[in-house]
C-alpha cells in the first residue's frame, strides 16, 4: 500500500472557472483563473498561475486509474494529473509547473510505450478530454482537439467519406501518433499521418516562468510545423489542437488471412516482402507473426473483395489459408478490428526497427525461431509495408526520416493480466531478455527506429528515430523551448547558442 500523503498538492493550488474544479477547502474568490496565456518574452514574469480543469491528487479515488498508462509495466505516482478541459487550463498548468519547479509530462492517450508520458512526483498535463471537431467537408479539413483518439478520428472523418493516415489500435491518441509520423494501413495511398498535419495550435513555454499559445502551420511558424511532424510528442510545447488536409475515401476492402501455424512462414514472409511494398497504391498490408499462426491484413482503398485478393495472391497463394474479405466504409471496418483494451496483456515491450532491402532467408529463419520460443501466444512480430505515398514528403516537409524504408517491423512481446498488479512478473525478465535478443539477432538486417516505439538503451538514438534531421531540430528546440522545459528519457536537446 504506498503512502500517497507526501506527493499530495496543496489545496490552494486548486482554481475555479471554466471547465475548473474546486476542492474543498478552496473558495471560488480565492481560486481565480490566471492570465497567464498572454505572450511573454524575454525574462518577463506572469503573476501567480492557478491549476483549472479537472484535477486529480493522489487522495483522490480516481488517482489510482488516472495515474496508470495503458502500459501498465511503466507504474509512476506524480504529484498531481490535470486533465485540460481547454487550451487556457493547458497554459495555467504549464505556468504552474515553471513557477514552481516542479517536473511535468504531456500526455494524451497514455500509450506512450516506455511510460515517459507519466512522472514521480511531478505533474502530468493530460489533454485526453480536448475532443472537439471542426471538419470543413467543401475545403475537406478537420481541424481536432489533441485528445481524440485514432478510432474517434476515424469514424468521425468517415461519416463524411473523408479520411487521414492513423494507425491500427483505435485507443492510441491521434496526437501522439501523428507527432511522430504516424503510419497504418492508408500509409501507402495517403502518406505518412504527419504528411497530412497542416497547422497545430501549441502551448510553448515563454519567458522565465511563463506559457505562450503558437498557432503554427505553413505561414507562421512553419519551422515549428516541421519539427511536428515527425519529431513525437512533448518536445517543444504542449499540442492541444491538429489541422489535417483529409482525403476523400467512399469505402475499402479489408481482408484478412490465417495460416495456422508458422511452418509457411518462410514462404509467406518473402511473398509478402516481395509484394506490399510494391503493390498498387490504395493496397497496405501488415503482418503479424504469432508462435501459433501467421496473420496477413490488407486493406484496398476504393477497391473490390475480388481486387484485393488478386493483388494479394502472390502471398494467399502459399500454403492454405482461410481468408475473409469485407467491403464497407472505412469507419466501420476499422471500428470492427478493434480488439478491447482489457482484453490485451497488461504488460508490453517493443524493440523498433526499419529495413530497407528484402530480409534474406537466414533473417527469416532468426524470426522463425524467436517466435517458436515466444514467451506467451499474444507476442508477436508486426511489419508494416512502405513504399508509395510515403516516398513523397508534403509541402514544408517533415521531420520524419525513414521515406526509403521498404517496410517497418517491430518484436513485441505481450504479457500479464490487466487490473492484476504482479500478476505478470514471473514473465517480465523472460519478456524482456527475449526482445533484447531477438532485437539483436535482427540488427544485421535492420536500420533506424522508430520514435514512436522508443528503443531503451540504445546507443545513437538521435540519428536512429531523425537521421541527418536531428541538427535541426535541435536548431527548432532551441527557438520555442531554450530552456529545455520539455524533456524527458530521449528527448531533443536544445542546441547550444
Amino acid at each position: 500500500m504506498h503512502d500517497f500523503s507526501r506527493r499530495r498538492l496543496l489545496r490552494t493550488t486548486a482554481a475555479a472557472g471554466a471547465g475548473a474544479v474546486v476542492l474543498p477547502g478552496v473558495s471560488v474568490a480565492e481560486a481565480s483563473v490566471a492570465s497567464a496565456a498572454s505572450e511573454m518574452s524575454g525574462g518577463a514574469k506572469c503573476g501567480p498561475a492557478k491549476l483549472t480543469g479537472r484535477i486529480v491528487h493522489p487522495d483522490d479515488p480516481g488517482y489510482a486509474d488516472a495515474s496508470l498508462g495503458w502500459d501498465e509495466l511503466f507504474v509512476h505516482y506524480p504529484l498531481v494529473i490535470v486533465y485540460a478541459q481547454n487550451t487556457q487550463d493547458v497554459v495555467n498548468a504549464l505556468t504552474w509547473a515553471r513557477q514552481h519547479d516542479v517536473a511535468l509530462r504531456v500526455r494524451s492517450g497514455g500509450h506512450s510505450l516506455e511510460g515517459w508520458s507519466n512522472v514521480d512526483n511531478g505533474i502530468v498535463i493530460d489533454v485526453s478530454e480536448l475532443k472537439s471537431v471542426h471538419i470543413d467537408a467543401a475545403a475537406r479539413t478537420a481541424k481536432v482537439g489533441a485528445g481524440l483518439n485514432q478510432l474517434e478520428a476515424v469514424t468521425t472523418l468517415a461519416q463524411q467519406d473523408l479520411a487521414v493516415t492513423t494507425g491500427t489500435e483505435g485507443s492510441v491518441g491521434l496526437s501522439g501518433a501523428t507527432l511522430g509520423g504516424g503510419f497504418g494501413f492508408l500509409t501507402r495511398y495517403l502518406g505518412m499521418a504527419c504528411d497530412s498535419l497542416i497547422g497545430a495550435e501549441v502551448v510553448a513555454a515563454s519567458g522565465t516562468d511563463c506559457a505562450k499559445v503558437i498557432h503554427a502551420d505553413l505561414r507562421n511558424h512553419s519551422d515549428l510545423l516541421w519539427a511536428l511532424r515527425g519529431a513525437g510528442n512533448g518536445n517543444f510545447g504542449i499540442v492541444t489542437s491538429l489541422t489535417y488536409k483529409a482525403a476523400p475515401l467512399n469505402s475499402v476492402a479489408y481482408l484478412q488471412a490465417t495460416w495456422d501455424g508458422i511452418g509457411n512462414l518462410q514462404g509467406v514472409f518473402d511473398a509478402w516482402q516481395h509484394t506490399g511494398p510494391s503493390a498498387d497504391i490504395r493496397l497496405g498490408t501488415q503482418l503479424e507473426i504469432h508462435r501459433n499462426q501467421i496473420l496477413l491484413f490488407g486493406v484496398l482503398a476504393e477497391g473490390s473483395a475480388a481486387e484485393a485478393q488478386r493483388l494479394l495472391a502472390p502471398i494467399l497463394s502459399v500454403g492454405s489459408p482461410e481468408v475473409s474479405v469485407q467491403v464497407g466504409n472505412w469507419g466501420d471496418v476499422y471500428a470492427g478490428f478493434q480488439i478491447p483494451t482489457e482484453d490485451e496483456p497488461a504488460n508490453w515491450k517493443f524493440f523498433s526497427q526499419f529495413t530497407t532491402k528484402p530480409f534474406p532467408k537466414r533473417a527469416i529463419s532468426v524470426i522463425s525461431a524467436f517466435m517458436r520460443d515466444a514467451p506467451t501466444d499474444d507476442s508477436n512480430f508486426f511489419t508494416q509495408a512502405f513504399g508509395g505515398a510515403v516516398r513523397r514528403p508534403p509541402r514544408g516537409g517533415t521531420a520524419f526520416p525513414h521515406r526509403d524504408a521498404l517496410f517497418y517491423s517491430e518484436p513485441g512481446a505481450g504479457w500479464g493480466t490487466r487490473g492484476e498488479p504482479g500478476s505478470g512478473d514471473a514473465l517480465t525478465p523472460v519478456a524482456q531478455a527475449w526482445i533484447a535478443e531477438f532485437s539483436q539477432a535482427l540488427r544485421p538486417y535492420v536500420n533506424g527506429a522508430y520514435v514512436n516505439v522508443p528503443n531503451i538503451g540504445m546507443q545513437d538514438w538521435e540519428t536512429a528515430y531523425w537521421g541527418a534531421n536531428f541538427d535541426r531540430l535541435r536548431q527548432v528546440k532551441a527557438k520555442y523551448d531554450p530552456h529545455n522545459v520539455f524533456q524527458y528519457e530521449q528527448s531533443i536537446p536544445p542546441a547550444s547558442r
